[in-house]
């Protein structure tokens, strides 16, 4: 299983290095960042369960990191520090996507506790309802434990673990586009992605399968720049 890992945005170095090792004690595993760009470069590169941000940052603060990442992210949790401690500027975490607001000086049991509860709260929405063992659309059925398709036809296509796991993954979130990060963590155990080349091959396999018409696909869709998504 998969360590959950963490985003650490903070400048200041002595509390950094505190709450890195607390959240490493707890079984965490913790990305640092000390600055809004590398903020915003760790997430352009890196799947996380979970961000924690300091607002007073150099280059970019943290309610303009938070709102960049909402850009592209709408499911990681995002826990704000704040050394000011005023309903304006919670309110103003709060409406740029943050999840959770606490001001320094703070509690650590406090924080982990808040941290813990987020990431349970969004492994919850993300468990979405799960297929069974074989799902079938279209006159096609696919038997995930047994790796392998039949089409419309009667054709018997064996299927990679991957290819499997894949399918599931989109059919599980059917009509919503799921993130290429969330693809490559699920199903590719990637903590660092590879070329999402290697997702897009997938999906053209799956069109070659199951689409009537491969260049206009009915159910298997690239959403540019976002994810991928499947419909019936």
């Amino acid at each position: 299983m998969a360590k959950t890992s963490i985003l650490l945005v903070e400048d200041e170095e002595n509390l950094h290095e505190a709450l890195k090792m607390n959240l490493e004690l707890e079984g965490y595993e913790v990305t640092s960042a000390f600055d809004g760009i590398q903020a915003m470069k760790a997430v352009q590169n890196e799947y996380f369960d979970l961000i924690i941000m300091d607002v007073m940052i150099p280059e970019i603060d943290g309610f303009n990191v938070t709102q960049n990442i909402r850009l592209t992210n709408t499911e990681v949790p995002i826990l704000i520090l704040s050394a000011k401690d005023t309903s304006e500027d919670r309110v103003m975490g709060l409406r740029k996507g943050a999840d959770d607001y606490l001001t320094k000086p703070f509690n650590l049991e406090e924080l982990l506790l808040r941290v813990q509860k987020l990431i349970r709260k969004n492994k919850q929405l993300q468990d979405k309802s799960t297929v069974g063992d074989t799902y079938t659309f279209g006159g096609h059925t696919i038997d995930f434990k047994g790796q392998e398709a039949i089409t419309a036809s009667g054709e018997k296509l064996p299927l990679s673990k991957k290819e499997a796991m894949l399918l599931k993954l989109l059919i599980e979130n059917k009509n919503e586009v799921v993130p290429r990060e969330k693809i490559l963590q699920s199903v590719w155990g990637y903590n660092v992605y590879p070329t999402t080349r290697t997702i897009d091959n997938f999906i053209l396999n799956f069109r070659k399968y199951f689409e009537d018409d491969s260049r206009n696909p009915k159910h298997f869709h690239s959403v540019r720049g976002v994810g991928y998504k499947y419909s019936e």
